[in-house]
């Protein structure tokens, strides 16, 4: 039952990276592509914004899909939980805790479900069990 748990865990996650960096990457689901999420980032202090709205979009797209195929599965667990912590530092953690208040409380979920794939790997039921 636990590979099953890991794989729900993945599922999930994994298709929500991938949406959100569908809607970084290419305004998919009404998203702002590359360019608005630059235009964001840059208001948030990134430079330069283009290199970063593109590491993150395709950072939670690629490693989203990585994560629904139990691939590298820990490693793009990793480089999710930065981009997690980077957001909410940036963005969420000035909003307090609640999320009706544009706080961090989601961003801790996410955070914590990644947690958990770093510590407990793919699972069995996966392309690679061991990374």
């Amino acid at each position: 039952m636990t590979d099953l748990a890991i794989l729900l865990l993945r599922l999930g996650l994994g298709f929500m990276f991938m949406a959100h960096g569908m809607q970084k990457a290419f305004a998919f689901f009404g998203g702002p592509g590359i360019s608005g999420f630059s235009q964001m980032l840059s208001g948030l202090g990134f430079s330069p914004a283009v290199f970063w709205a593109y590491l993150a979009a395709y950072t939670e797209l690629v490693a989203g899909l990585f994560l629904v195929a139990g691939f590298l599965t820990r490693i793009s667990a990793c480089f999710l939980a930065i981009l997690i912590v980077v957001a909410t530092v940036k963005v969420h953690l000035a909003g307090g805790f609640f999320l009706s208040n544009g706080g961090f409380e989601y961003n801790l979920i996410i955070l914590c479900a990644l947690a958990s794939l770093i510590i407990l790997g793919a699972g069995k039921i996966s392309l690679n069990r061991n990374l």
